[in-house]
């Protein structure tokens, strides 16, 4: 016999008998007819049956939502399973137990909440990368300006093939920006030897091309545009330095040509060595800071313009100076020295109005003609300076033997004998010297 306390339906169904017995008993009472009786108990039937009909709607409509979330959630964990690229997990496969839906559905919620972890973690991870991404990109392209709320992650792709993709990509971008940036700090070191070469400002210049450039600290703009404007500036730069440099030598030569021609002391030629050192100098060997600035050309400039008028002033005793140069080369050369390449024609030369600079120039050219002939007679001149020795010589000897008291003992006697041995070899060997000349 089922047991009433346990059993609702019995305990329904006998509270139902009692209040139906309850309600003939009153009926009696009342006096009710038979077909009142009837039709108030057809009446409660049919309220009985909406309400069941309610409660298995209901109940109906329960079970269809828990389907309905199972399949959402299952949907759910497999699209997450497949934007990480793993293998969807099948909940009712693996636990054949589950007994009810609600089973099912207290099953899948820890599987779905540890997946949604999952990939919440692994899309921040894709945001982190993409992040770095897009900043080191704006920073090589300059194409937009850069916000982090601008970082996209496609949700439907968030597998570890992907994640690695971006990571290379990442690498790749971060190898660019390093090579970048070494080739700003080479350009900029680049730059700031030259400026310092031609006394030009590097802060200044550089703040031309980027304001980040001539900040010691901080991230330096490593774009296409301002790589290619400081390229620029320095070939800029480097054509000044050439254009300087030549400058510069040209000054120097002329300045030895002066000091040369005006025997300029080395005290006061010292002042300026620096500048004559560097007068065959290549380009990239000048690096003397404020080498080749404007200031220093103007000051090498000033002093050359300076030898330049000492030496208009001094041209007549330069010209005489190098007519007796000529003389002397054309003495000892044994050669006679044409008639303009006298003295005389010099000074009259000068006094008739006639440009000292010309004249010097004429000078300059014989000399070089008469050291030319000199060397080509080279040989025989010194013959013939070996015979003018012997000749020389002869005479002495001579001389020697006419001496009565020549072998006189005394001071120096023994090195008068030697001599006189030399001078009898050279006299000796005279008449050779003759035949060969």
């Amino acid at each position: 016999m089922p047991n009433l306390e346990n059993d609702p339906i019995l305990q329904v169904e006998t509270t139902c008998g009692s209040l139906l017995y309850e309600l003939q008993i009153i009926w009696d009472e009342v006096g009710e007819s038979d077909p009142e009786r009837d039709k108030m108990l057809l009446e409660l039937e049919q309220e009985c049956l909406e309400v069941y009909r309610r409660k298995v709607d209901q109940a109906n409509k329960n079970r269809a939502q828990i389907r309905q979330t199972i399949a959402e959630i299952e949907a759910e964990l497999a699209a997450i399973c497949s934007a990480m690229g793993e293998r969807p997990v099948h909940i009712r496969q693996s636990d054949q137990n589950l007994g009810s839906l609600k089973g099912e559905l207290r099953a899948i919620l820890p599987q779905v909440e540890e997946m949604r972890k999952r990939k919440c973690d692994r899309s921040n991870q894709f945001i982190e990368v993409l992040e770095q991404i897009h900043q080191i990109r704006s920073e090589i392209y300059r194409s937009t300006a850069y916000t982090p709320s601008n970082t996209v992650v496609d949700e439907t792709d968030l597998s570890l093939k992907k994640l690695e993709e971006l990571h290379r990509e990442l690498q790749a971008l971060q190898k660019e920006k390093s090579d970048r940036l070494t080739q700003v700090l080479d350009h900029l070191n680049t730059l700031n030897s030259l400026c310092l070469v031609l006394g030009v400002d590097f802060q200044q210049t550089v703040n031309e091309v980027h304001s980040s450039l001539s900040k010691s600290e901080g991230t330096k703009n490593i774009c296409n545009d301002t790589i290619e404007q400081l390229a620029a500036t320095i070939q800029r730069l480097q054509e000044v330095k050439i254009q300087r440099m030549q400058q510069l030598q040209d000054l120097a030569t002329s300045m030895l040509e002066l000091w040369n021609l005006m025997d300029t002391p080395v005290a006061e030629q010292q002042m300026f060595q620096k500048v004559t050192c560097n007068i065959v100098a290549s380009e990239h060997e000048i690096t003397e800071p404020n080498m080749l600035s404007i200031n220093f050309i103007n000051y090498v400039e000033a002093e050359v313009s300076r030898l330049e008028e000492l030496k208009a002033r001094k041209m007549k005793e330069i010209v005489l100076k190098k007519m007796s140069e000529l003389e002397e080369i054309c003495r000892k050369t044994h050669m006679i020295p044409e008639p303009e390449d006298s003295m005389e024609f010099a000074i009259e030369a000068i006094e008739s109005a006639v440009d000292p600079s010309s004249i010097l120039e004429q000078i300059e050219l014989r000399i070089a003609k008469v050291k030319e002939e000199a060397f080509s007679r080279k040989e025989i001149l010194e013959k013939v300076e070996k015979w003018m020795v012997a000749c020389e010589e002869e005479c002495w000897l001579e001389e020697y033997c006419r001496d009565e008291n020549r072998y006189n003992a005394g001071r120096g006697a023994h090195l008068t004998l030697k001599r006189a041995e030399k001078a009898r070899t050279l006299v000796n060997k005279l008449p050779g010297t003759v035949h060969h000349t």
